[in-house]
């Protein structure tokens, strides 16, 4: 992200990519900018908000091999265009080595590797056995709290935010009582549009959230991912706090709000295409395959990945100099005509196929089954406890979430018959 300097002189963080690449007006379409830069050829060159140059990748095979190739870092710390012209206090101060410590999505190889290792282990075949029941009780719960209110809710606040909220605050050892702090200071830090000053004070104070909840786990051990990692990871040497704090951080917003922004954006497009809704509606066996098939069509992580060349490369046909942003966007590339016929259509009917909705390579999502657990038992539970679901406000009224990190709807208020 870079700084943007408003009228009033506030600083605020946004997308190094200028907006017509980001921002959705129709939620279910490709922004005009991303297909214009798709004809261009599966990677492209085009200008950041700053001015600086950047490859923008739409093709499926070079975007693999972009997130493949050890030549592309995954280190923002040391390439991220935003810290060009952040403050120098707040770069310091999101560069230094307290920020740095644990951060894995931001690392590469060899350093990458002994902290995913560490987490794949806590990943266990029981655990995530485990939690698929816990998941159906979770669910469960909200609906029943749902109904039990009448036959009018928001979706978003009701079910989408609690649902994956709960599932990874018990995954990993937060307090019931707390989980209204986390998802407060997770939403503030994944906006766009935040004053950096305030921006800072947020991440500050979930540090310092995190921070209160390592101290007890290191008192009082649990059954729980973040327990797991302070006294049983094997880790050597140990894991520091800093570690710990953002392992816990990355792990916390990974688990909650992407998963969140599915839930509530595909039923969001299948309230809108009833014979999607009715497919998957009236045979649950599709719901696998239906699921993946939303993942690649809604595609919610908004500016896309970003990666940084190492050294001056020559790759596909272009020359990138050393140092340069590459981007791969993960809407344009699951909705590239050139890997999947059809693709600007959505079809749960469609048997699965390889997409870019969890990443690629050596940082694809740890949590991906998790993830995937909680779409496929939600969106079928929704559809069938909940009948004659529909949209309370014309479609054109629902909010959308063009100033986050994650693309989705704010509020999805919604309404069903009565038993």
């Amino acid at each position: 992200m870079t700084t943007k300097v408003t009228e009033t002189g506030n600083e605020s963080m946004r997308s190094p990519l200028p907006e017509q690449y980001v921002r959705r007006e129709d939620p279910f379409t490709v922004p005009a900018a991303l297909v214009a830069a798709a004809g261009q050829g599966p990677i492209a060159k085009a200008q950041l908000a700053g001015g600086d140059p950047f490859w923008l990748v739409s093709g499926f095979d070079e975007a693999r091999a972009v997130l493949s190739d050890p030549r592309f870092s995954s280190d923002r710390f040391s390439y991220h265009p935003r810290f060009k012209e952040l403050p120098e206090e707040v770069r310091d101060r999101l560069r230094n080595d307290k920020a740095r410590a644990g951060s894995f999505i931001n690392m590469d190889p060899p350093e990458h590797t002994r902290y995913r290792k560490l987490l794949t282990g806590q990943f266990t075949v029981r655990r995530i056995r485990e939690l698929g029941a816990r998941i159906e009780e979770i669910v469960a719960g909200q609906l029943d709290a749902m109904l039990a209110k009448g036959t009018t809710a928001d979706l978003m606040a009701d079910f989408a935010f609690p649902v994956p909220s709960l599932m990874i605050c018990e995954l990993l050892g937060v307090p019931y009582a707390d989980r209204g702090e986390f998802q407060e200071r997770a939403k503030m830090l994944l906006r766009m549009d935040l004053p950096v000053k305030e921006g800072m004070e947020n991440f500050e104070a979930l540090r310092a959230f995190i921070q209160r909840l390592i101290d007890e786990k290191r008192a009082n051990p649990a059954d729980d991912l973040l327990s797991g990692l302070i006294h049983h990871a094997g880790a050597d040497p140990a894991l520091t706090d800093d570690e710990l704090v953002n392992i816990a951080n990355l792990l916390l917003l990974a688990g909650y709000d992407t998963t969140a922004s599915m839930l509530g954006l595909g039923i969001f497009v299948l309230l809108q295409r009833p014979d999607q809704l009715a497919a998957l509606r009236d045979d649950p066996s599709r719901t696998e395959d239906a699921v993946e098939e939303m993942l690649r069509y809604l595609s919610v992580i908004n500016p896309g990945l970003f990666r940084f060349a190492t050294e001056d490369l020559e790759f596909f046909g272009e020359q990138i100099p050393a140092g340069s942003t590459v981007v791969v966007s993960v809407l344009a590339t699951n909705r590239n005509a050139q890997h999947r016929p059809d693709a600007q259509e959505l079809d749960v009917t469609r048997a699965r196929g390889p997409h870019l909705a969890f990443g690629h390579g050596v940082h694809q999502c740890l949590g991906q089954q998790l993830a995937r657990m909680e779409l496929q038992i939600g969106y079928p539970e929704l559809l069938r406890r909940l009948p004659g679901l529909r949209l309370a406000v014309a479609p054109e009224e629902v909010t959308l979430r063009n100033d986050m990190l994650t693309f989705g709807v704010h509020t999805l208020p919604v309404v069903w018959d009565a038993p």
